[in-house]
Protein backbone atom coordinates (compact mmCIF):
# COMPACT_ATOMS: atom_id res chain seq x y z
CA UNK A 1 0.00 0.00 0.00
CA UNK A 2 1.34 3.37 -0.75
CA UNK A 3 0.87 6.45 1.40
CA UNK A 4 0.99 10.01 -0.01
CA UNK A 5 2.91 12.20 2.67
CA UNK A 6 2.69 12.13 6.55
CA UNK A 7 -0.18 10.48 8.12
CA UNK A 8 -1.18 12.75 11.83
CA UNK A 9 -2.15 11.05 14.26
CA UNK A 10 -6.23 11.88 15.58
CA UNK A 11 -5.15 13.20 17.91
CA UNK A 12 -2.35 15.89 17.06
CA UNK A 13 -3.06 19.15 18.10
CA UNK A 14 -2.38 22.09 16.10
CA UNK A 15 1.46 23.47 17.21
CA UNK A 16 1.66 27.39 17.42
CA UNK A 17 4.37 28.53 15.02
CA UNK A 18 8.28 28.74 16.85
CA UNK A 19 9.93 31.58 17.07
CA UNK A 20 13.61 31.79 18.29
CA UNK A 21 14.96 35.55 18.44
CA UNK A 22 18.56 35.50 17.76
CA UNK A 23 18.94 39.47 18.65
CA UNK A 24 20.12 39.59 22.09
CA UNK A 25 17.73 41.11 24.99
CA UNK A 26 18.38 44.86 26.42
CA UNK A 27 15.39 44.86 27.92
CA UNK A 28 13.42 42.32 30.90
CA UNK A 29 10.10 43.54 30.59
CA UNK A 30 8.70 43.73 26.70
CA UNK A 31 6.72 46.90 25.67
CA UNK A 32 3.55 45.10 25.45
CA UNK A 33 3.72 44.01 28.82
CA UNK A 34 4.63 47.93 30.27
CA UNK A 35 2.39 48.99 28.12
CA UNK A 36 -0.59 46.83 29.60
CA UNK A 37 0.80 47.83 32.99
CA UNK A 38 0.38 51.19 32.17
CA UNK A 39 -2.63 51.14 30.49
CA UNK A 40 -4.42 48.75 32.78
CA UNK A 41 -3.03 49.72 36.10
CA UNK A 42 -5.92 48.25 38.50
CA UNK A 43 -6.14 45.18 36.30
CA UNK A 44 -2.08 44.52 36.84
CA UNK A 45 -2.54 45.37 40.43
CA UNK A 46 -5.06 42.14 40.65
CA UNK A 47 -3.22 39.88 38.25
CA UNK A 48 -0.43 40.83 40.78
CA UNK A 49 -2.54 40.09 43.81
CA UNK A 50 -3.74 36.90 42.23
CA UNK A 51 -0.65 35.56 41.73
CA UNK A 52 0.35 36.23 45.69
CA UNK A 53 -2.45 34.37 46.98
CA UNK A 54 -1.76 31.73 44.97
CA UNK A 55 1.60 31.70 46.15
CA UNK A 56 0.26 31.70 49.96
CA UNK A 57 -2.66 29.89 49.42
CA UNK A 58 -1.70 26.57 50.43
CA UNK A 59 2.71 26.67 51.08
CA UNK A 60 2.85 23.15 49.92
CA UNK A 61 4.99 24.01 47.45
CA UNK A 62 8.01 25.78 48.05
CA UNK A 63 9.80 28.60 46.15
CA UNK A 64 11.89 26.91 44.30
CA UNK A 65 8.98 23.90 43.19
CA UNK A 66 6.65 26.87 42.34
CA UNK A 67 9.76 28.60 40.36
CA UNK A 68 10.67 25.03 37.93
CA UNK A 69 6.51 24.14 37.56
CA UNK A 70 6.36 27.95 36.16
CA UNK A 71 9.33 27.64 34.43
CA UNK A 72 7.57 23.88 32.81
CA UNK A 73 4.32 25.50 32.27
CA UNK A 74 5.51 28.61 29.99
CA UNK A 75 7.82 25.94 27.76
CA UNK A 76 4.88 23.70 27.30
CA UNK A 77 2.97 27.35 26.24
CA UNK A 78 5.23 27.94 23.82
CA UNK A 79 5.05 31.66 25.46
CA UNK A 80 8.50 32.84 24.60
CA UNK A 81 8.16 35.58 27.09
CA UNK A 82 7.08 33.84 30.28
CA UNK A 83 10.03 31.20 29.78
CA UNK A 84 12.25 33.87 29.94
CA UNK A 85 10.50 35.61 32.67
CA UNK A 86 10.30 32.30 34.67
CA UNK A 87 14.30 31.45 34.13
CA UNK A 88 15.56 35.10 35.04
CA UNK A 89 13.29 34.60 38.60
CA UNK A 90 14.65 30.22 38.90
CA UNK A 91 18.07 32.07 38.15
CA UNK A 92 17.26 34.56 41.26
CA UNK A 93 15.96 32.17 43.12
CA UNK A 94 18.91 30.25 43.60
CA UNK A 95 18.29 27.47 41.24
CA UNK A 96 21.52 26.22 38.85
CA UNK A 97 21.78 26.48 35.50
CA UNK A 98 21.95 23.34 34.68
CA UNK A 99 18.72 22.77 36.74
CA UNK A 100 17.09 25.62 34.02
CA UNK A 101 18.35 23.89 31.24
CA UNK A 102 17.42 20.71 31.90
CA UNK A 103 13.33 21.72 32.87
CA UNK A 104 13.58 22.73 28.98
CA UNK A 105 14.98 19.05 28.18
CA UNK A 106 12.20 17.60 30.10
CA UNK A 107 9.59 19.08 27.56
CA UNK A 108 10.82 16.72 25.27
CA UNK A 109 8.88 13.54 26.11
CA UNK A 110 5.76 16.12 27.01
CA UNK A 111 5.94 18.64 24.59
CA UNK A 112 8.14 17.52 21.49
CA UNK A 113 11.46 18.54 20.69
CA UNK A 114 11.07 21.35 18.99
CA UNK A 115 9.68 22.95 21.75
CA UNK A 116 12.26 22.13 23.89
CA UNK A 117 14.76 23.43 21.99
CA UNK A 118 12.82 26.81 21.62
CA UNK A 119 13.01 27.02 25.17
CA UNK A 120 16.50 25.95 25.52
CA UNK A 121 17.56 28.37 22.89
CA UNK A 122 15.27 31.27 25.09
CA UNK A 123 16.88 29.82 28.54
CA UNK A 124 20.38 30.49 26.85
CA UNK A 125 19.69 34.23 25.38
CA UNK A 126 18.93 34.74 29.50
CA UNK A 127 22.23 33.26 30.30
CA UNK A 128 23.86 34.92 27.97
CA UNK A 129 22.63 38.38 29.17
CA UNK A 130 23.53 37.83 32.45
CA UNK A 131 27.06 37.41 31.42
Amino acid sequence: MHRRGPIAPAFAMPQPPIRVMLEPMTDHLPEIYSRFRRDFPAVAAAQDALAESIQAADGALDERSVRLVKLGIAIGALAEGAVRSNARKALDAGISVSEVRHTALCAISTRGFPAAVAALAWIDEVLAARQ
